[in-house]
């Protein structure tokens, strides 16, 4: 006898997981930003694929739709990911002086 349904039992733990992971990200201090943007790239990356597969392993027409769209919701993530980390390192490189002031103070 089931005395919860299973999709009251996920709904649980998509919100926890919704709620946790909130206060997860804002808590984080700026110095770990970077490391934790490559962590969560890496599992776009393994959701990516499990999501092709589920889609492929998949008979009805619905499940191949929401495979299509996790999968393009999961590449937008990894692709958005690494801009903001390419961006967020380019902060720590140091400036180079601009060719016009050195041609200035040469002559």
């Amino acid at each position: 006898m089931e005395l919860v349904n299973h999709t009251v039992i996920n709904l649980i733990i998509f919100v926890l997981a919704v709620y946790v992971g909130y206060h997860v990200v804002w808590n984080v201090t700026p110095a770990l930003h970077t490391p934790l943007m490559a962590v969560t790239n890496a599992i776009s990356a393994i959701i990516i694929v499990g999501a092709m597969l589920a889609a492929g392993l998949t008979n009805g027409s619905v499940g191949k739709v929401m495979g299509v769209l996790a999968v393009t919701l999961a590449a937008v993530n990894v692709f958005g990911g690494f801009l903001v980390t390419q961006r967020m390192l380019e902060m720590f490189k140091k400036k180079e002086p601009k060719k016009s002031e050195q041609a200035g103070g040469q002559s």
